[in-house]
């Protein structure tokens, strides 16, 4: 019997060795269509189940140290892959017991349960196992009655009766009445079907998403982020980041809080304004660190006018989601969220921000500073805080750097730079590449020193 911490998350049933693709099974007529994967599970390095089992104490506490080493060695086993990322994303605080663990889950499970029923009332489709691609309401809020008239080639995609009314927010009845709407409302509901029809584009190469409760599965999340998230609401490329938490992890409610607490890192990148997109912060950032550690290469780039770096746009929104295979990006994802591991996340997501901060300042030396991920670790000494500077930043200056002689000899327009980034598409090692980000990382953070 599995202790209380359970296999939530685990796609399979555990097999130290099973195969990966067997844990993420590719559509037979879309095997040439995906890149190769090019991560296997290694004995010795990567994080196997025995070894995440041998690493709590006897009530729960989680030597997270131990579990850092081997993440940033090999990875984790496709088995816990889900388990371990509630705690790489800061879920759960590794000090934390089975039981206070078990409560917290509980909490979030009832919290996740309200907001979906809430988001139910106002589109019944919720929940029911179905999801729409088509509209539901007029930007002035009045419903669409009749959802049989569009797009009727989607129909084994969308809900199979239609939406009421909106319902009238502050009646607790759920009367419907003749109101206008409130704009919170009207905003979110017409998110649904954009939602909709980005879900049937995700991941579509793997079996997981043959059915169609899977797929309503992954729109309900994304629904009932985009209205408990009003501010940032819900923009394409939430889909790519939300879908492996919810192929690895099978409760929705963990999957959502999972999703919820890794765009606590991303949500600024999709802030969108009339004259600008969030993730141009980190573009910026992008900037300053090639201006730095390869000024040929910036200067050639401002010469083709790429030098607000849009080229990179995608690698930052969805975390090179397009340039790895579904497998390696995940690799990828938590050798990062790892690297970029910080003791003090947990706390600083479920306290206060005064609290945050100041817990932040007591526990970032000694002990606690092993407990960082080797990023991390690295910001904490030299006292570099850069919000808009994370590891997928010097990720994505690590790539352009190591193709400097391509660009300044091949690229005579940004054209070109788009061609030569498209051939690392599934030619990139994971570990490598996040190798090559630390040091470049190092030689930043030597020359901003410096200067």
């Amino acid at each position: 019997m599995v202790c209380c911490e359970g296999l939530t998350g685990i796609l399979m049933k555990n097999s130290a060795n099973g195969e990966v693709d067997s844990f993420y099974a590719i559509r037979p007529e879309c095997q040439s269509d995906v890149p190769k994967i090019r991560f296997k599970p290694r004995a010795g390095k990567t994080l196997s189940a025995r070894r995440w089992h041998a690493a709590f104490s006897q009530d729960g506490h989680l030597d997270i140290e131990k579990v850092l080493r081997r993440i940033q060695r090999g990875g984790v086993h496709p088995s816990i892959k889900g388990v371990v990322w509630e705690f790489l994303l800061g879920c759960f605080d590794p000090n934390s017991t089975f039981d206070e663990r078990n409560e917290l889950r509980q909490q979030r499970r009832q919290q996740y349960g309200a907001l979906k029923a809430e988001c139910q009332k106002m589109a019944p489709v919720i929940g029911s196992g179905k999801f729409i691609t088509t509209p539901i309401v007029t930007v002035d809020g009045r419903p669409v009655q009749d959802l049989s008239t569009n797009d009727n080639s989607q129909d084994d995609n969308r809900a199979t009766s239609t939406p009421s009314p909106l319902d009238s927010p502050l009646d607790d009845g759920g009367h419907v009445d003749d109101a206008v709407p409130d704009k919170k409302v009207i905003q979110w509901k017409l998110m649904l079907h954009q939602i909709g029809l980005d879900v049937v584009r995700t991941d579509r190469t793997l079996v997981f998403y043959e059915s169609e409760a899977n797929q309503a599965k992954l729109w309900d999340v994304l629904a009932v982020y985009a209205w408990m998230d009003n501010d940032i609401g819900y923009c394409q490329g939430m889909n790519d980041i939300c879908s492996p938490m919810v192929i690895l992890i099978e409760n929705e409610a963990d999957a959502f809080w999972c999703f919820e607490r890794a765009m606590r890192r991303l949500r600024e990148n999709f802030r969108v304004s009339t004259n600008s997109i969030g993730v141009q912060s980190q573009l910026g950032t992008l900037s300053e660190i090639i201006k730095a550690v390869d000024p040929q290469l910036h200067q050639h780039l401002e010469d083709l006018d790429g030098g607000e770096y849009l080229f990179a746009f995608r690698m930052l929104m969805v975390l090179f989601r397009r340039e790895f295979s579904f497998v390696d990006a995940l690799y990828l994802w938590e050798l990062m969220w790892a690297m970029e591991y910080n003791p003090n996340i947990f706390s600083s997501y479920e306290e206060s921000s005064a609290s945050a901060d100041k817990s932040s300042t007591q526990n970032t030396n000694g002990k606690m500073l092993k407990k960082c991920g080797k990023f991390e670790r690295k910001n904490v000494k030299t006292g570099y805080k850069n919000q808009h500077s994370s590891l997928a930043v010097f990720l994505v200056a690590s790539v352009l750097a190591t193709k400097n002689k391509r660009f300044l000899k091949e690229a005579k327009g940004l054209d070109d730079v788009v061609k030569i980034l498209g051939d690392i598409t599934g030619n990139l090692d994971a570990k490598k590449a996040c190798n090559e980000a630390l040091k470049l990382h190092k030689k930043y953070l030597s020359k901003a020193k410096k200067s």
